[in-house]
């Protein structure tokens, strides 16, 4: 079995199995550092994690585009068709659906091509890619746990003892928002709090409840930042 998929590339150039591994791996991992890089500076009014996990597939699906090609002009020319077909008769919405139909084009031109050896490690390395995209919940984010508003009817001097309340139960608290209007007494605050223990939520909202100058308060659990 080992010697079949070792020597299973019956195309014009011989397998180098080492450089070939290299390659997807590299595509991998240079994928995934252009996700990362996606996730920390988005700041767009949507975000997909579906087109984060199709960043890090991608690479690996060209690098194995480009091994089977491999300076084959042929190849080349039958790879255009077939993307052309499913360019003009299939209208895929999602991003990562693409990506899968992608991948499994590859593996067939790959087989069709009798580059065994790079059909299966190819599928083998994407389908691994997939499941740990499935997995790991990859390209998620959730930056708060919970949204607070709240009225504050005491002088905005005294807005440190609100505020040490809320940093004594997390670990990261913004103030999103804060209003105050002429001839309107008091502050509207807006505050978005990533929790130390999530299981205390009801305990924040009512020791706030009972602080002096807090009123109107309302308490909202922040979803994760799959699709915006």
């Amino acid at each position: 079995m080992s010697e079949w998929l070792l020597r299973g590339d019956f195309a014009s150039a011989p397998l180098n199995i080492p450089a070939m591994v290299l390659g997807l791996l590299l595509a991998f991992m240079g994928g995934h550092l252009i996700a990362w890089i996606y996730m920390i500076t988005h700041t767009g009014l949507s975000y997909s994690r579906s087109f984060v996990g199709s960043l890090v597939v991608i690479p690996t699906v060209v690098a194995m585009v480009m091994m089977v090609l491999s300076n084959n002009l042929v190849t080349a020319f039958g790879l255009m068709a077939v993307f052309a077909i499913v360019r003009f008769r299939n209208i895929l919405r999602d991003t990562l659906d693409t990506t899968y139909v992608l991948s499994v084009i590859v593996i067939g031109m790959a087989a069709g091509t009798m580059k065994f050896a790079t059909a299966v490690s190819g599928c083998l390395l994407i389908s691994f890619i997939m499941l740990y995209l499935w997995y790991t919940a990859f390209g998620s984010r959730l930056r708060y746990d919970m949204i607070i508003n709240l009225h504050w009817s005491r002088p905005v001097a005294e807005l440190p003892q609100l505020k040490q309340l809320l940093h004594r139960h997390s670990l990261k608290t913004v103030c999103a928002s804060q209003r105050s209007n002429e001839g309107y007494e008091g502050t509207d605050l807006s505050y978005r709090i990533l929790l130390r223990n999530t299981d205390r939520m009801d305990d924040l909202l009512t020791e706030l409840r009972t602080l002096a100058g807090v009123s109107r308060l309302t308490g909202l659990k922040a979803e994760e930042e799959s699709e915006i």
